[in-house]
């Protein structure tokens, strides 16, 4: 059963009342992983990461699996890496499917204790649990004490994720870099085509990109007004940005500025596209909907002080994604505000690719998203 079919039948599960459909498309996911399992190359192929120690404990209460390279090198600090899956803050898992297995091999190749966090999902919560969730994870891992049990260098501790996870890392990433109390910070930051902002949904690649799967623009914005606690209903109106009024008086201009493409965008990715303009005041919506400019859901809105104080970056942006000029704006901002920021562009990559490593789902543009990812952090971390 491919995505769309488990969309179509999760849906219509939902309608009859017999179960949410983000459950249902969970449970799909679960069984078909299930029956793929063991048809394709094994975990062991060259046996090389046979030797990763796989533990499921919890950090602060909030669930985890820690990934331990293979026993050698005593006396020498490993890297650490946090990792948060993608998903749209409804779907995924850490443990399950390509993301075990590149966690494993994070592991394995850079000799760096991977852990990757099992934040809590829609519909059983809404923002800002899945960012608490991470954030609390993330404090409890960069504490002396954790890292001393570990043996990880607290110089050399990385903050990563795709898509949905992309977007807790950076929230994330810039939590800890202004927080005075913390006393070891994320040294760099690894954000895999991640969503960023909720202010606009007609960037260039929103619309170049909209019925390009896996991500639709449709589903993107469902996405995230079932993150912010928003009715389904509003959908249409979040489509053509009447939800947030980017031209309305009560958002400052510099605020605007902070998600202005036109600027912010290289001119190859504009092309002739043309800023959508707001022309119903939205403005109680705003206040029906208090996450909407909060930049712990909307890391590209935080000013360039916040920014400043971040981690090195590595972006990867791919064409055929709604999220492209999400990530490219977020680097050219990071960037603005003097941070190191390695921007890796993928032509011909789409939304999903990095996590489609594998049997049957393996794509060579896949492979070279995850190997840039690898060599930046072994270069970098």
């Amino acid at each position: 059963m491919v995505q769309e079919d488990r969309v179509h039948w999760a849906s219509l599960m939902d309608w009859l009342g017999l179960d949410h459909y983000i459950r249902s498309i969970r449970r799909s996911t679960e069984h078909f992983e299930g029956m793929t399992k063991g048809l394709g190359p094994t975990e062991s192929g060259g046996g090389v990461m046979l030797g990763v120690k796989v533990s499921d404990i919890t950090f602060a209460g909030i669930p985890v699996r820690i990934y331990e390279p293979p026993a050698g090198g005593e006396g020498h600090l490993r890297r650490g890496l946090m990792f948060f899956h993608g998903g749209g803050w409804a779907l995924g898992s850490g443990k399950r499917g390509s993301y075990d297995t590149i966690n494993r091999m994070v592991s394995d190749e850079l000799n760096t204790v991977v852990v990757s966090v099992e934040y809590r999902l829609y519909p059983e919560v809404h923002f800002p649990v899945p960012y608490l969730d991470c954030l609390t994870a993330a404090k409890h891992f960069l504490s002396p004490e954790v890292l001393a049990k570990y043996a990880i260098d607290p110089e050399r501790v990385a903050v990563s994720g795709d898509s949905a996870g992309g977007n807790l890392a950076a929230a994330v990433a810039q939590a800890i870099s202004i927080d005075d109390k913390a006393t070891v910070k994320f040294s760099i930051q690894a954000l895999i085509y991640p969503v960023l902002q909720a202010l606009d949904f007609n960037t260039p690649s929103y619309l170049q990109n909209k019925a390009i799967p896996v991500l639709y623009r449709d589903l993107m914005v469902r996405f995230w007004l079932q993150y912010l606690g928003v009715d389904l209903s509003l959908l249409p109106q979040w489509l053509v940005n009447n939800h947030s009024s980017l031209h309305h008086s009560a958002i400052t201009p510099e605020l605007r500025s902070r998600v202005d493409w036109t600027v912010l965008l290289p001119q190859e990715y504009k092309k002739d596209n043309k800023p959508v303009v707001v022309e119903k005041d939205s403005q109680g919506q705003r206040k029906e909907v208090p996450g909407l400019l909060d930049v712990r859901a909307s890391p590209l809105l935080a000013g360039p002080q916040t920014l400043a104080k971040g981690p090195r970056a590595f972006i990867l942006t791919c064409e055929y994604d709604v999220l492209r000029d999400d990530g490219l704006m977020y680097a050219r901002r990071l960037q603005d505000a003097g941070v190191t920021v390695t921007s890796e562009h993928l032509e011909g990559g789409f939304h999903g690719c990095f996590s489609l490593i594998e049997w049957p789902n393996d794509f060579e543009i896949g492979k070279r998203a995850l190997r840039s990812y690898l060599n930046w952090l072994q270069t970098n971390l």
